[in-house]
């Protein structure tokens, strides 16, 4: 299982209530939810005005896929009229059952003792 998650800001320049502010929020996340099949909350910043902190999931099989996905969500964000990106922030989480668990980063020192091991099985 791969997971993807999105976090990002939405500036919402032209509310002048939160009326306003939620008619852009849930027109943002049915259109995300409807064209990507992603899951979409907002999840900070409730009562301010011009500002949503928002949060996306994509849960996938193949890390690609979900990157992807990922890719196309954010360009449509970009290109949004009704509110400007702000700041993002992106990971994808690999569980240890998926195929791609193997193909996870190491850190340095996870990384020299795999080396290691390696070295003396082959030895």
């Amino acid at each position: 299982m791969v997971v993807g998650v999105l976090q990002f800001e939405l500036h919402i320049a032209g509310a002048e209530s939160l009326k306003d502010k939620r008619r852009v929020v849930r027109s943002v996340r049915d259109r995300l939810h409807r064209e990507h099949l992603v899951s979409v909350a907002e999840v900070g910043a409730n009562d301010t005005l011009n500002l949503a902190l928002m949060g996306l999931v994509v849960v996938g099989n193949e890390g690609k896929r979900v990157a992807d996905v990922l890719d196309k969500v954010s360009a449509k964000l970009r290109s949004l009229h009704d509110a400007e990106l702000g700041a993002t922030s992106r990971q994808i989480i690999v569980g240890e059952g998926s195929p791609e668990a193997g193909s996870t980063p190491l850190d340095d020192d996870e990384l020299a003792r795999e080396m290691l091991a390696r070295a003396e099985e082959a030895s």
